[in-house]
């Protein structure tokens, strides 16, 4: 068994489809597509590509951190009490245990995620 796991850009595989849920849409209507490639730790960390069309959201991270790196697209990351920040295509960020706030997408938006709980 190899540890060394590559992250495909573009999987071939078919995405899970999810829609967020009606309580959380802030405006337009987001979805969002998921390409899981890699879970370790009984799920505790898990990798993979995710892609979410234009419209804007609520998210928690909870306990989580979460690393992105964006793919394509643009989005304006709000957190509660904060002024928003744009990443666009080569960026990187990282929420932390505790992130609150809105996520827009302003053009489609792909990203490689890394979640750890």
């Amino acid at each position: 068994m190899t540890l060394l796991k590559t992250i495909l850009e573009a999987p071939e595989d078919a995405p899970k489809l999810v829609i967020p849920e009606p309580q959380k849409v802030v405006s337009g209507n987001p979805e969002f597509k998921v390409w899981r490639q890699d879970d370790d730790r009984n799920g505790a960390i898990r990798t993979g590509i995710w892609e979410a069309t234009p419209g804007a959201f609520t998210i928690a991270k909870g306990q989580n951190y979460e690393y992105c790196h964006i793919l394509k697209g643009m989005l304006e990351l709000s957190e509660d009490g904060e002024k928003p920040v744009v990443y666009k295509a080569g960026d990187s960020f990282v929420m932390k245990p505790g992130f609150s706030g809105v996520w827009k997408t302003i053009l489609t938006v792909r990203k490689i995620f890394v979640i750890t709980d």
